[in-house]
């Protein structure tokens, strides 16, 4: 079945459950679960024999755009392919006698995930322990899982949807043509909660006020946009602000610190033969870890603190985001490697007192402050408006160390947060990240350069919009705090 082109967005709505229902769903999850596992088991023993084959061995050797080739006929070869693996599962769909459509979908999902193993972008992939499988779903509207006219069809019974009477949006969304459905269950404060995620065809309805005004309407004109693990700046020909990437999750952060603190308390008082004398896990004892009721009762309120902190999250990047679309419709932002800043720094360098530097680096912001999604949530916004998030060339472009008043670049030490000019024979002082985010609104069309004309023609309306930004960061530096980067 090819796959539709047609835009797509989501309605998540409320389930109306009884007991036995819930119990039936929970068994049929626990089927899909399996299948899930027999799929990834399968998929290691492929590959691992695909491995050890001269064909792919001698294959390895080779270089250039003959060699994908290659590498996709041994890959079917040995069956490590998506249909391949939808013919595997037949047999235990007729054992566990499960909806074909689903189980096809999971071994999709299996696969889909073990492909990140043979790309090299993983080094593991994990099975799914009991109760870890939280959502199904089907390949269309018509079987598995079935909605019409206010009731979810799954196995043998009906369940009705809710939908609250003041909900105007899910009450326009949902007369949107169904392409299929996904059964979900999401654990909030302990207590198992079951929804139906309905993928809708077309893009998503406007909202509207009382006053019948349309909220969120995109604007006009080029926003450029300066990135980083915990701050974002923006510059338009209306607004130029420099802001901490959803700061509403700042407090979520400390009380996970100290709950992690008392876990690991109370597992190294239960489990003292697991660790050395220095206070390092033993990896030589092979015995089974032992927890407290203590540590299993904080082990859930973490949970629902990172549930929490992931919809405050979503929350806060949404509402940026909306913000930044009634600037504008064009918007640039420089091209980064989140996966590298992740990753620990392999150098060991010692500073001035003679003591080793950690080797840490991003890792912890990017978790809390999630800035790929963002851009990935501004993208998505700005398909629905026929538009799109335009990638420039940060290799070429080096929006960091362009000065468009001298016409060169000037390299920078990352501590350096501000660039220090001659300006109609005045020195002025400018935030490096919001300079950078005004340089990438002047992007040329190619993307590749930055269009200097642009820049001298907008810099007095910038410069004013960031001397009013920066008053305002120092006025709020008496009540909030100040991210460091920013430089203020």
């Amino acid at each position: 079945m090819a796959k539709s082109k047609t835009p797509s967005f989501i309605l998540t709505l409320y389930l109306k459950t009884e007991l036995y229902q819930e119990n039936l769903i929970d068994k049929e999850f626990e089927k899909y679960r399996r299948i899930y596992n027999a799929c990834i088991s399968e998929l290691y023993k492929r590959y691992n024999h695909m491995k050890e084959s001269k064909i792919y061995q001698e294959n390895c050797k080779y270089r250039g755009k003959d060699r994908n080739k290659k590498f996709n006929n041994i890959n079917k070869q040995y069956g490590l392919t998506e249909y391949s693996f939808h013919d595997y599962v037949k047999l235990m769909n007729k054992h566990f006698k499960t909806n074909s459509f689903i189980t096809q979908k999971i071994a999709t999902r299996a696969f889909n995930a073990f492909q990140k193993l043979m790309l090299h972008k993983a080094d593991k992939i994990k099975f799914k322990s009991y109760g870890t499988l939280d959502s199904i779903e089907s390949k269309n509207n018509t079987t598995g899982i079935i909605y019409k006219n206010g009731y979810i069809k799954f196995l043998d019974f009906q369940i009705p949807i809710i939908i609250k009477p003041n909900d105007k949006y899910a009450q326009m969304a949902i007369q949107s043509r169904v392409k299929f459905c996904r059964l979900l269950i999401k654990e909030i404060k302990g207590k198992k909660r079951y929804y139906i995620q309905l993928i809708l065809e077309g893009i998503p309805p406007k909202k509207i006020n009382k006053d019948g005004e349309i909220i969120g309407d995109i604007g006009q004109g080029n926003v450029g946009i300066d990135i980083g693990t915990r701050t974002i700046a923006y510059s338009s020909q209306y607004e130029v602000g420099l802001n901490e990437l959803s700061p509403e999750t700042n407090g979520v952060d400390k009380q996970l610190k100290i709950l992690q603190r008392k876990m690991d308390r109370s597992k190294r008082a239960t489990n003292p033969n697991k660790y050395n004398e220095n206070g390092i896990i033993n990896i030589k004892n092979k015995d089974k870890w032992i927890y407290s009721n203590h540590y299993i009762k904080v082990r859930n309120i973490r949970k629902e603190l990172y549930r929490k902190q992931r919809e405050i999250r979503k929350q806060s990047h949404y509402k940026s985001i909306n913000h930044l679309l009634s600037l504008g419709d064009k918007f640039y932002v420089e091209t980064m490697n989140y996966k590298g800043l992740q990753k620990k720094s392999k150098k060991t360098i010692k500073n001035k007192n003679g003591r080793y530097n950690k080797k840490k680096r991003f890792g912890k912001s990017l978790g809390n402050k999630a800035p790929a999604m963002f851009l990935s949530m501004l993208d998505q916004k700005l398909k629905y408006n026929n538009e799109q998030l335009y990638k420039i060339d940060t290799y070429n472009v080096k929006a960091s160390q362009y000065n468009h008043i001298e016409d060169k670049f000037i390299k920078k030490e990352l501590g350096e947060r501000w660039n220090d000019f001659y300006y109609n024979d005045e020195q002025v002082k400018i935030q490096r990240d919001l300079y950078s985010a005004f340089l990438i609104m002047n992007v040329n069309n190619n993307l590749k350069s930055i269009d200097r004309d642009k820049c001298i023609k907008t810099f007095n309306n910038f410069k004013e919009f960031h001397d009013k930004e920066i008053e305002r960061i120092k006025l709020d530096k008496n009540n909030k705090r100040i991210i460091k980067s920013m430089g203020i």
